[in-house]
């Protein structure tokens, strides 16, 4: 029989502690409610493990009883894979696993703790005078295991790669607790099938990272950020193409934001001052590396060469620290301000860089169609082709009217353009239970049946956050 919440609460507060466990629906809200409030399933308990070897434990009792268990990191996801689909899971919050284990900074490595935010890991790294090169607006809450367990990507994928490319290797308790001790700092191992690219990505359904050998690089002497003022998606395409000949591997970053979003932030105060050299229907935010010894001014001279092209109107430079961060803070607070516009409704997704401009363009005129009046705010990752295609509902429209009319619609109309492209339905976010119908229409079947058939080999009891990703 299964075993009842009471009994869950019990067993655990005997395994790990009565004040490791919280059974009290009461006392559950900030491990239920992601950001986006779209799931608001409850929970049997949360657990609060302080070592790898009570996770160990946790999965031991939970493959012995068929109990459920979701792996937390800080609840930033925007797809609910971290929070409960059926109501009978143990959410298992890595927060305490929060050491910084060793940093070689000979071998370029830091070994952190699947509950280290990903701040301190950028702190811990700096003390070092290196970089662990993975920003998020969600930086200050998100947690490493999270991170690596969506495979983030973040503003810096163009210059550094994403998650599981920032990851040597990683430890992980799996179903039946058994661990697997892969936290490797080697560049070359060949010696079988690299089980660190199976767990990174897997949104806890193959295994439970605990702690990852991240890369370091060498922190720059200094950056040079600009934005700069561009006709559209079309006109970025060309720039990008120039900004990466004349720059190569230091451009770090290349975002796009719609005039649009930079009124929504005015108008509701995320910025102090404008941070624009004046109105344009799109921006560029533009940022350099220069390393230690590197001779300044080189996105100054692209920029000086994009004017002469015609492929911008305007820029201005960050010329202090206060203006670098009030630029990027620009672009990381977009998805944060259109939740005081009403209700949008949000696609992440990817195309071949040549193609964002048509996907722009097709899928605004594809939106307005749908919904006359809607306002697209399309932003995001011009360099590596993933764009937060987002819209925010007619002014002065209902939030839930609008909601329950068009977000389904408009899903299809979008997805139907990035699959003709060539692209991905979900390029940063994962899957978890917001898009499991959606992979099971988009996935090669083939594909799918080899996903099904690892999930079954490693988690045969199906208790490893169950019903995410392949449902």
């Amino acid at each position: 029989m299964p075993l009842s919440a009471s009994a869950i609460v019990s067993q655990l507060s005997a395994l790990l502690g009565a004040n490791a466990v919280i059974g009290e629906a009461a006392q559950m809200g900030s491990y239920l409610n992601e950001p986006r409030k779209r799931f608001h399933t409850g929970a049997a308990a949360v657990a609060m493990p302080n070592s790898v070897e009570q996770v160990q434990a946790i999965m031991r009792w939970a493959s012995e009883n068929a109990v459920g268990i979701i792996p937390q990191g800080g609840n930033t996801g925007l797809v609910g894979a971290q929070v409960p689909l059926r109501g009978d899971e143990v959410i298992v919050s890595l927060a305490r696993l929060d050491r910084i284990r060793a940093i070689d900074t000979a071998a370029g490595t830091m070994t952190a703790e699947a509950g280290v935010v990903l701040e301190n890991a950028h702190a811990a790294a700096e003390a070092h005078n290196t970089i662990f090169p993975l920003w998020l607006a969600s930086q200050g809450s998100a947690r490493i295991g999270g991170v690596l367990s969506s495979n983030a990507g973040g503003v810096n994928v163009l210059a550094y790669g994403n998650a599981r490319e920032l990851t040597m290797g990683v430890e992980a308790v799996m179903a039946d607790g058994q661990l697997y001790q892969g936290l490797s700092s080697l560049k070359k191992d060949n010696t079988g099938y690299d089980l660190r690219d199976l767990l990174v990505g897997a949104e806890g359904t193959l295994g439970i990272i605990t702690a990852a050998t991240l890369k370091l690089f060498p922190k720059p002497e200094d950056y040079e950020t600009a934005i700069v003022n561009i006709a559209g998606p079309e006109a970025a395409l060309p720039l990008f193409e120039l900004l990466r000949a004349r720059i190569g591997t230091r451009l770090n970053a290349f975002e796009i934001v719609p005039q649009i979003g930079l009124e929504m932030q005015l108008r509701h105060g995320f910025l102090d001052q404008n941070p624009t050299a004046g109105p344009s229907p799109w921006y560029g935010l533009i940022e350099v590396a220069r390393m230690q010894g590197g001779e300044a001014g080189s996105l100054m001279c692209a920029i000086e060469t994009a004017f002469e092209q015609g492929l911008i109107d305007n820029a201005v430079f960050a010329e202090s620290l206060a203006d670098r961060t009030r630029m990027w803070a620009f672009r990381e607070q977009m998805s944060e301000v259109q939740s005081r516009e009403g209700a949008s409704i949000k696609h992440d997704v990817s195309v071949p860089i040549a193609a964002v401009p048509q996907l722009i363009a097709e899928g605004i005129a594809a939106a307005e169609r749908v919904s006359p009046g809607i306002r697209a705010v399309p932003f995001g990752h011009m360099g590596d082709g993933n764009i937060h295609f987002n819209f925010s509902q007619p002014a002065g429209a209902d939030p839930r009217a609008f909601m329950a009319e068009y977000d389904e619609k408009l899903h299809v109309a979008i997805y139907e353009i990035v699959l003709r492209l060539g692209g991905s339905v979900s390029a940063e976010h994962g899957i978890g239970q917001l898009k499991v119908e959606l992979l099971r229409q988009v996935k090669d079947p083939v594909a799918l049946a080899l996903m099904r058939t690892i999930k079954t080999a490693l988690d045969p009891r199906g208790i490893l956050n169950p019903g995410k990703m392949l449902g």
